[in-house]
């Protein structure tokens, strides 16, 4: 594990609250693995448990992850000899062209893949004892993007990610791949209603903001101390006519040259900065 990526996981294990589900964790152990994997499932003609996580950084996450569920753990061997041997699993080896079968098409593995169960997600109350803004998304669809906001969310100390249960991809291991282990750092919490969800989090003293064209400048200095709930929409279509409407404020980042807006994930990130960046 690189240094850079140790300090990221410390510091946000350091704020999660308490686990609800923690697994036991014995150096050796293959976890709750269960009998059977994904490829007999499948020719069986019963449904596979869980789904794959592929690539170093997302495998090692959720393997660092306590509210995790493992069910397969699979690795070359030249793969598996980079990871820690106190893991709470450890692989079992195979050869790279099993792992080319069980991953979606053109993925980078690594070398590396793992069978788990989603993560259970929070209630918008649990995730706000974590410190830091919150993110929401509105109908924003594409895995990867989400998988790219997870990783700048991370980065930049956000507490959790809000989406539209219905409008929003599972996980999944492009998802993982794209956060780059985020995914076991930042809860995603998962609402039916996305304008009672914002409601919520006005009634918890959460400043909402929407980001869209045309809104006042974002500074994160004009907030002092108060919580900030950063609202995105969909690429093409920008934020819905309730949502907008249920925001404190709507506002966009400052962008000094000629393009008129950035991919949702990019501008995510450049928000998240304000917010996160020290103030003169």
């Amino acid at each position: 594990m690189s240094i850079a990526y140790r300090r990221l996981y410390d510091f946000f294990m350091s704020r999660r609250p308490n686990s609800r589900s923690a697994a036991p964790s014995h150096s050796g152990d293959r976890g709750p693995q269960r009998s059977g994997n994904a490829e007999r499932s499948s020719r069986s003609g019963k449904p596979a448990s869980g789904y794959w996580i592929y690539g170093h950084h997302a495998v090692e996450a959720a393997l660092n992850n306590p509210d995790r569920t493992i069910l397969e753990f699979l690795a070359t061997r030249e793969a598996a000899s980079s990871f820690s041997q106190s893991l709470r699993a450890q692989p079992q080896i195979v050869d790279r062209e099993r792992l080319d079968r069980l991953c979606e098409r053109d993925a980078v593995h690594q070398g590396v893949c793992l069978r788990v169960e989603a993560l259970e997600p929070p209630t918008i109350h649990e995730a706000l004892e974590r410190p830091g803004p919150i993110l929401v998304l509105d109908q924003v669809t594409d895995p990867r993007n989400i998988g790219a906001i997870l990783r700048s969310a991370a980065a930049f100390g956000a507490c959790a990610l809000l989406v539209q249960d219905r409008n929003t991809p599972q996980e999944s291991g492009a998802m993982a791949k794209a956060a780059s282990g985020a995914l076991d750092l930042v809860p995603i919490i998962r609402e039916v209603n996305l304008s009672r969800a914002l409601a919520t989090l006005q009634s918890q003293d959460v400043w909402v903001v929407g980001l869209d064209a045309g809104g006042s400048r974002l500074d994160g200095s004009s907030f002092g101390t108060r919580r900030v709930a950063l609202v995105l929409g969909a690429e093409g279509a920008g934020l819905r006519r309730l949502t907008r409407e249920t925001c404190d404020e709507i506002a966009s980042v400052y962008m000094p040259g000629n393009m008129e807006s950035l991919n949702v994930s990019n501008a995510a990130a450049v928000a998240l900065y304000e917010l996160a960046r020290p103030q003169n």
